[in-house]
């Protein structure tokens, strides 16, 4: 998921107009052939690549999962960016901040997004969902009530993106605002149906709530819409908890 978010971004960021076939063709390359990309880039930047060059290093060590090296690469493409004006520094922080939330630095990945916003360059959709990255690094430090407010800012901007519904209604839950969280989890039921993740938030709304049948039929959803899916495993391990706790009676 933080590749293909990356990679979209990388999209909706314009390269340099001297040469705009350089940064897409790194870009390729990066999704292909990291180890190449790292290379050309390392050179393009040498050569005066400036933030695209930058960020093409920073989306090959994305591929490859090195978030931390992809973070960095990121926050010096937005640095730059800042003073040449060749490309947008708010999309670049916005991919640094995904980059720190992957490397598990929320701390850092929320300076990110602040540093994204504050610019005010981003708008509609994008700044949304700009908003719902800052809710996730404010949920991963604890501090839910930034995350309100942040996903509240991203249901606005973005309502019919699956995801700020299915984040919602999960802090929603966490805050036991139950009666808002199955809201919320069937707003985003609505929108992606066979979703595992949504199935499984949906059992867990509904195990809280009091209603354990309801619970066992999301789970199996969740099993059944995406066998194998890291959303099924964990409905499976909560069915088997939940039949530990209730057995079939005899007779």
């Amino acid at each position: 998921m933080i590749l293909l978010l990356l990679a979209a971004q990388a999209a909706a960021v314009p390269p340099a107009a001297a040469e705009p076939s350089r940064f897409a063709q790194c870009a390729a390359l990066a999704a292909d052939a990291p180890d190449q990309a790292i290379e050309q880039a390392n050179q393009w930047q040498m050569l005066g690549g400036g933030a695209e060059a930058r960020q093409c290093l920073g989306l090959a060590y994305a591929t490859q999962e090195r978030w931390i090296p992809a973070a960095t690469a990121f926050e010096q493409a937005a640095r730059q960016a800042e003073i040449s004006q060749q490309t947008s520094p708010a999309a670049l922080w916005v991919q640094a901040g995904n980059a720190r939330l992957a490397g598990g630095e929320a701390q850092a990945a929320r300076a990110a997004f602040n540093a994204a916003l504050a610019r005010g360059e981003l708008a509609g959709a994008t700044l949304g969902e700009a908003h719902l990255d800052r809710a996730r690094a404010a949920v991963a430090l604890g501090d839910l009530a930034d995350a309100r407010g942040d996903i509240d800012k991203a249901l606005a901007l973005v309502p019919e993106d699956p995801l700020a519904w299915l984040l919602s209604a999960t802090l929603a839950r966490r805050q036991n605002d139950l009666a808002r969280a199955q809201k919320d989890i069937e707003a985003a039921a609505e929108r992606s149906p066979d979703d595992a993740s949504v199935a499984l938030e949906a059992g867990n709304i509904a195990i809280l709530s009091g209603a354990p049948a309801a619970a066992r039929a999301a789970w199996q959803g969740a099993i059944l819409n995406q066998p194998g899916s890291a959303a099924a495993v964990t409905a499976a391990a909560q069915l088997k908890q939940l039949d530990a706790e209730s057995p079939t009676p005899e007779g």
